[in-house]
């Protein structure tokens, strides 16, 4: 694919000569079946038997790929291990992504059925849709008491995720972090995630007049009667294509029902931006399809990998071994802490700190809907995209800030659905078990309660002041009110500060780096990866400053 063909597919983006390169890198591996993908991604020679670099990243999410950027940027050759595929070939109909409505198997991460986050609609199973076994791009991992839906390929949750780039605020970031200079923070980390990740915000008038975000301003007008705040969200979806998509100018993509199972236009997710910048440096590669298992350290103090790489089926086909000076692990919340809390317990990195694995929470998530007055429409054409909450974090008895979410059917349904963020204080740890090699998460049931509690002292209070109630049909036959079970935000497991030093570096090991969600004390009172960027970018400039060789 050529430069300008790249520029016209990221319309609207300001793409750098780096950005360009990476770009067509990702390409010409898609196109000839690459699973090694680098600005000399054809290289014929044999790997050997410990592929060494200077520094690994394991991972392709947020903070990973600011390490990889930073790395590739300093001259470092960095090699990034990423368990999923390299979603950039299109499939038998013409497209990379399948659609919500319409998934397939590029849905799911080796199901043979979806796990949608609602499960049902009027009690009926009408949600989910049989798929064949494939890597797909959305996977749900179970615990006791609670699931976890993460992103899997280039990119990770950038790929599924609705976009809502949030700034945490100030004070509650303090809060979570005391340590850390939230003025420098917020005076340069934050604004150099937010450019680097293309953030923007909705025009104010469009939203206002067009119908795909009619079911926003409904909320709107329901939570003002119950005298609650809104406020706009930004985003890293192109607001400029969706408002050529909704004049019939641009393929529909945000306005085709396209989000957790990824989105072909208008989405600038990691591959777009961090990724592609770190590729255009010719010092970074990103193996695919590699899941690290281990991790164990020499006698010289380099980092040694073992990584299974699986094909299409899931079958194991080789496991290979990686050894380097710098190891930064960016696998999210719960691969990071995986790998940590085994690596701990099996005794190959037996200095880890007693408080890794724990300091976990699901940011206080819950999902419900309310069934709305039959003249109150919502709209049958909504977009996917998020661009609306309510804001009632400064209620100290009861902060909750609740993401005002589609839902979209291509019917009118009625439905106000929500995504809400509880200030919930509960916190599990992950453990190893030895008879699966695993780990497990000691979430509760009842630590789950208070986030619906939450959530229903909010949303009761919008239902009185609107004559309306909930909904009963969305999460199966049991008629749940509260979908308290699952959560988009892991966060903890090797908590900045505790398991870390206040830059993320790994207490007990030299150059071992943690820059994920994983740092992520369980709470952060918004969608949490701009967060996650900008404490990435904060690590990676001091590392490179105080931590790589001249």
């Amino acid at each position: 694919m050529t430069a300008e063909l790249i520029r016209r597919q990221l319309t609207g983006s300001q793409l750098t000569r780096r950005q360009i390169l990476g770009m067509a890198a990702l390409q010409t591996a898609a196109a000839l079946g690459f699973t090694r993908v680098g600005l000399q991604s054809a290289r014929a020679a044999e790997p050997a038997a410990v592929e060494s670099a200077p520094a690994v990243v394991v991972g392709s999410g947020y903070g990973a790929a600011v390490a990889a950027l930073r790395l590739g940027q300093a001259g470092i050759r960095t090699v990034v291990l990423e368990m999923g595929r390299l979603w950039n070939t299109a499939g038998p109909d013409g497209k990379i992504f399948c659609s919500t409505a319409d998934p397939d198997q590029r849905s799911m991460w080796f199901r043979t059925r979806t796990e949608a986050p609602l499960a049902s609609f009027l009690w009926l199973d009408v949600v989910n849709k049989d798929v064949g076994l494939y890597p797909g791009v959305l996977d749900r991992v179970h615990f006791d008491h609670m699931s976890v839906f993460v992103g899997r390929g280039v990119g990770g949750g950038s790929l599924v995720n609705g976009s809502m780039a949030v700034t945490p605020l100030p004070s509650w970031f303090a809060e979570q972090f005391p340590t850390v200079d939230a003025t420098e923070m917020y005076a340069t980390y934050f604004p150099r995630a937010r450019a680097m990740l293309g953030v923007n915000t909705v025009d104010p008038a469009w939203f206002e007049s067009t119908e795909w975000y009619r079911f926003s301003r409904v909320s709107r007008r329901h939570a003002a009667n119950a005298g609650l705040r809104t406020t706009f969200v930004p985003s890293v979806y192109d607001f400029a294509y969706m408002q050529r998509e909704a004049a019939g100018t641009a393929t529909k993509s945000a306005l085709g029902q396209e989000v957790i199972y990824g989105n072909n236009h208008g989405k600038k997710s990691l591959d777009k931006t961090y990724l592609a910048s770190a590729l255009g440096t010719g010092n970074v590669t990103i193996h695919t399809m590699e899941k690290v298992r281990g991790i164990s350290r020499a006698s010289d103090g380099t980092y040694l990998l073992t990584a299974d790489r699986i094909d299409g089926t899931g079958k194991v086909v080789e496991t290979r071994q990686y050894g380097c000076t710098y190891l930064f692990l960016g696998g999210g919340s719960l691969g990071t802490s995986e790998l940590l809390v085994r690596a701990r317990d099996t005794g190959t990195l037996p200095a880890l700190d007693g408080s890794v694995g724990a300091g976990w929470g699901n940011n206080g998530n819950v999902m419900l809907g309310r069934a709305n007055h039959l003249w109150d429409t919502v709209g049958a054409n909504q977009s996917t995209m998020p661009v609306m909450g309510i804001d009632d974090w400064a209620n100290t008895a009861n902060p909750v800030f609740a993401e005002i979410a589609p839902l979209p059917m291509g019917l009118e349904h009625w439905v106000s659905l929500y995504l809400a963020i509880t200030k919930n204080p509960q916190r599990a740890a992950f453990t190893y078990d030895a008879a699966s090699g695993g780990v497990k998460l000691g979430w509760s049931a009842a630590q789950s309660a208070v986030s619906s509690g939450m959530a229903k002292k909010l949303f009761d209070r919008i239902n009185a002041a609107n004559s309306t109630l909930y909904r009963y049909d969305l999460f199966g036959s049991s008629n749940k009110v509260f979908a308290d079970d699952f959560t988009y935000h892991p966060l903890g497991g090797c908590v900045l500060g505790k398991a870390t030093d206040d830059y993320g570096r790994v207490k007990g090991y030299s150059k071992l780096y943690v820059t994920d969600g994983s740092l992520v004390p369980g709470n952060i009172g918004v969608n949490p990866f701009v967060t996650i960027t900008a404490l990435a970018e904060r690590t990676m400039a001091r590392v490179l400053v105080e931590d790589t060789a001249p």
